[in-house]
């Protein structure tokens, strides 16, 4: 099974090993189409122009919304809200509706495997509202030890919410939430749920009925659409208790000297013109991610990642921070060769046309947790094969015979 083809990135850059997809991913030609599509046929704003070209352009934006319900299995297009990123979806959930239910003494419940999208809120929100943060401990799998919580001192009924992600961008872990959270909740019965999904997205099943989440945030440029869009899911009574983050244009149902009044969800947290190619973009994207299957391409990818489990770990001096159990988990591959600083790694590795990320990766929580400042990061999708592994593994060795590493 070739996905590569479908991506002209690689025409264009033959030589390319791309292994940061967990940073973003590339775009397959069908979405560059549509992004193009909308600008030289459907280019309008949408929502109140009365003629055609303008309805066409409607037609495509709010379309994508179903298509983005469907894929998550939401409740319906109303539930879906789009943002600039996941990052903006979280603090849409943060500061339109925590902030308003959250008192003094009450409790967030994180995971260490966060990334700072899904930490930085909260402590913003510990600063001015004087909640209190507890983080879920890694084991020693680098899995999530979730019934740690029930061994703590606390009182249940204070925590208010409990955020985490369901894979993470560093270890490749696959949190099993729909196991997780009913055992959770089980104690925290007045705790509200939210997923960071942006990680999963493109490689796993999401349902947020079966996570019985009640928000979840994702990004369209790490599922093979265009940067600059993401999505809020939230249930529709809670978006009706929240509020927006920004106001203007496109959001009003009257305005005064005196009030504004708003719109209902979506279109209230909607403010001002959205990114429309970005929108049409993310539905072609979705389109490409049902007729691959969803399900066949998380097992093209299990395969390489027990490629990958099976060579990476076995290379003298290299430390894998991750499962080596390729279930459950993403090709996500985090590792440091012996103390050879991440960068000096990646630029090798950029030698031979390799391209990794080295650093903290957006999650000093988790680095401070596995005792190391940053790691080199191989991430995969699915225009990766096991000739890319090879590359890379070939790669690695010649760092270690650049700094006179010897076995």
């Amino acid at each position: 099974m070739s996905y590569k083809k479908d991506f002209p990135i690689f025409k264009n850059n033959r030589k390319m090993v791309y292994l940061d997809s967990a940073a973003t991913s590339q775009k397959p030609q069908v979405v560059i189409d549509a992004v193009n599509d909308f600008f030289s046929k459907y280019n309008s704003n949408v929502h109140r122009g009365i003629y055609t070209l303008s309805e066409k352009a409607e037609e495509l934006y709010e379309g994508t919304r179903k298509k983005v319900a469907g894929l998550i299995n939401a409740g319906g297009a109303s539930e879906i809200i789009f943002t600039g990123n996941a990052t903006e979806a979280i603090n849409l959930a943060a500061f339109g509706y925590f902030k308003k239910f959250l008192k003094k003494d009450d409790i967030v419940v994180l995971s260490e495997m966060e990334h700072h999208s899904n930490v930085v809120p909260w402590l913003m929100l510990k600063k001015s509202l004087g909640i209190k943060i507890y983080y879920l401990p890694v084991n020693e799998d680098y899995r999530l030890d979730h019934l740690r919580l029930m061994e703590q001192k606390i009182n249940f009924s204070k925590v208010k919410l409990i955020s985490l992600t369901h894979a993470s961008n560093v270890l490749g872990t696959v949190n099993p939430l729909e196991e997780i959270i009913p055992s959770l909740k089980k104690e925290c019965t007045n705790a509200k749920i939210l997923i960071d999904a942006a990680q999963s997205i493109p490689h796993i099943p999401v349902n947020v009925k079966k996570m019985n989440c009640d928000f979840l945030a994702f990004s369209s440029h790490k599922m093979f659409g265009p940067s600059g869009v993401g999505v809020l899911y939230a249930r529709q009574e809670l978006l009706e208790m929240t509020d927006p983050l920004f106001y203007g244009g496109h959001m009003i149902a009257n305005v005064d000297k005196e009030k504004a009044r708003f719109l209902p969800a979506p279109a209230k947290f909607e403010a001002g013109t959205g990114k429309l190619e970005g929108v049409a973009g993310l539905g072609a994207a979705i389109d490409y991610l049902n007729t691959r299957d969803i399900k066949v391409i998380q097992k093209y990818e299990h395969g390489l990642t027990k490629y990958t489990l099976s060579r990476l770990p076995k290379i003298k001096n290299v430390q894998l921070y991750g499962s080596r159990n390729f279930l459950n988990r993403l090709p996500v591959f985090s590792f440091n060769i012996g103390a050879i600083h991440p960068h000096d790694v990646s630029e090798i590795l950029n030698r031979h046309g390799v391209c990794v990320r080295a650093g903290h990766h957006c999650a000093q929580v988790l680095m401070d947790a596995c005792q190391t400042a940053g790691t080199v990061r191989a991430s995969l999708s699915i225009y990766n094969t096991k000739d890319d592994v090879d590359k890379l593994i070939t790669s690695i060795e010649d760092v270690k015979n650049v700094f006179r590493l010897t076995d």
